[in-house]
């Protein structure tokens, strides 16, 4: 009887990097699924248009083809606007500044889209992060590390701090030991996507300086704020 492959259930964003964590553990001979998180989908808000969810998601499909893993789109748009839209407004108005990336990561995708990825019979979830993970012993007991990926242009350890040892336990980083060159030449190699936007930085789907905008927007009085306007 064959032995059950690991399964990993990738978070593809339709980006360089997820499509490259996604093909090296195809490589390796993990049961890889892809799925596509739906974040945000509010067509009031002219700035989603900037966010083309529906294209990233066809990108996100065309490299599950390329590969041959199953391949599916999860709508968390609901808990998005709740845990971190919603959260995020309140806490301006409280006069803080939470940082919405931190927040997605330990709410988003390592609980919500965790549960659901362990829903489908995955061991493991992989995101494009550029950050390790290091298992080590205390107590005769599993403790898992979060450090500092090896590009150090790129590490994004700091936006992933607050992950739980449960969430660490069950997260696999295949970007952790190469450079951003690399992945981009793997990508080229492999003819997966190329994709020349910005990156998300703040909201998960506002590219880099456009956070501002999308709160004047969303009509919340900066004026009150002036810290938020740096």
């Amino acid at each position: 009887m064959a032995l059950k492959k690991t399964r990993v259930v990738v978070a593809l964003s339709g980006g360089v990097d997820s499509s490259v964590a996604a093909y090296l553990l195809a490589k390796k001979g993990y049961d890889v699924v892809g799925v596509f998180m739906k974040n945000w989908h509010d067509e009031s808000v002219t700035v989603s248009k900037e966010c083309p969810w529906l294209e990233d998601s066809y990108d996100a499909m065309i490299v599950s083809e390329k590969l041959s893993i199953p391949f599916q789109t999860v709508d968390l748009s609901v808990d998005y606007q709740k845990r971190i839209v919603d959260y995020m407004f309140e806490e301006y108005e409280k006069g803080n500044t939470p940082n919405p990336d931190i927040l997605c990561n330990r709410e988003i995708k390592f609980d919500v889209f965790l549960k659901i990825a362990l829903k489908l019979g995955a061991d493991f979830i992989a995101t494009g992060h550029y950050c390790r993970i290091k298992k080590t012993k205390k107590n005769d007991k599993d403790v898992f590390r979060l450090l500092q990926g090896l590009d150090e242009n790129k590490d994004q350890s700091y936006f992933l701090h607050r992950l739980s040892q449960y969430q660490l336990e069950h997260l696999m980083f295949p970007l952790a030991d190469l450079p951003k060159p690399e992945v981009r030449a793997y990508s080229k190699e492999r003819g997966l996507p190329i994709v020349s936007r910005g990156d998300s930085q703040d909201l998960c789907f506002i590219e880099e300086g456009r956070l501002a905008h999308f709160v004047e927007q969303r009509k919340f009085d900066l004026y009150q704020h002036p810290i938020f306007l740096l």
